[in-house]
């Protein structure tokens, strides 16, 4: 950890919505440049433990637990898990927070809707960020695929919600089997990473209080587009950012620090 890294994490934040919480953990300087940090699908605010030490502590940094994923609540039954919905979550948030205007530091689908919130709230937005964040996934001609997924979300939630499955109740040792089963891009020190932050113990045993894996395939986004960018290919997967966060950091951290930035 050289002279600019942060230390851990200075505090969880619980911040009141209207179906509970949203968790949040925060790290640098209160005073600094505040930048929100979004995990991608299924992950958690862990997601960033690594990355975040690396990045200057002259900032602010928070990442926040989407709704469902890590400590944050559970929406209420019957209520679908839409990217919409997050992208309202960051505007609570930021609000909770007071935050005028911030960066946004995105992985995955969390990348999706930052860039999502981005084109809404521009004026609020000073620096986008995306790790390995597909953000444009649906031509804007491509209607018919866009109604075809949304019919698909809708029938798949009804679906879901009939089955009326219990919970997933593991060891330790079978959770994470079954993550890196599902995620070929985990290594086995990054999947217990997030695992601290995603399960409940439950008697001897641990439970996933996130929601249903099989949400994965339903998830897809519009097509916003940016006038300027920056574009850098590095080596690794899906969770560079977290396996080696070293290759990301001094690239994200040099983009943090300029002194101008992109007008709206």
């Amino acid at each position: 950890m050289g002279e600019n890294a942060a230390p851990g994490p200075i505090s969880e934040l619980k911040l009141a919505v209207p179906w509970g919480h949203i968790a949040a953990k925060a790290w640098g300087s209160l005073q600094g440049p505040p930048v929100l940090c979004l995990h991608g699908w299924l992950d958690n605010a862990n997601s960033f433990d690594r990355l975040i030490p690396l990045l200057p502590q002259d900032f602010y940094y928070v990442a926040m637990d989407f709704g469902g994923h890590g400590l944050s609540s559970h929406y209420s039954p019957g209520v679908p898990y839409y990217q919409q919905t997050f992208v309202s979550e960051i505007r609570r948030v930021v609000a909770a927070l007071k935050w005028n205007r911030f960066s946004i530091l995105g992985h995955s689908f969390g990348g999706i809707v930052g860039g999502m919130f981005s084109c809404i709230f521009p004026e609020m937005v000073n620096k986008l960020i995306l790790l390995d964040s597909p953000l444009l996934l649906l031509e804007s001609n491509e209607v018919e695929n866009l109604l075809t997924y949304k019919r698909r979300a809708i029938e798949h939630m009804l679906q879901v919600e009939a089955s009326q499955e219990p919970s997933s109740v593991l060891s330790l040792k079978q959770l994470l089997q079954r993550l890196l089963k599902t995620n070929i891009h985990l290594n086995e020190e990054c999947g217990e990473l997030l695992l601290q932050r995603g399960t409940t113990k439950v008697a001897t045993e641990m439970g996933f209080h996130h929601v249903a894996q099989a949400g994965l395939e339903l998830l897809n986004s519009s097509d916003p587009t940016a006038s300027r960018f920056q574009f850098v290919e590095i080596p690794g997967n899906h969770y560079v950012h977290m396996s080696e966060p070293q290759h990301v950091a001094s690239i994200i951290s040099s983009f943090l620090q300029r002194k101008h930035t992109l007008t709206a």
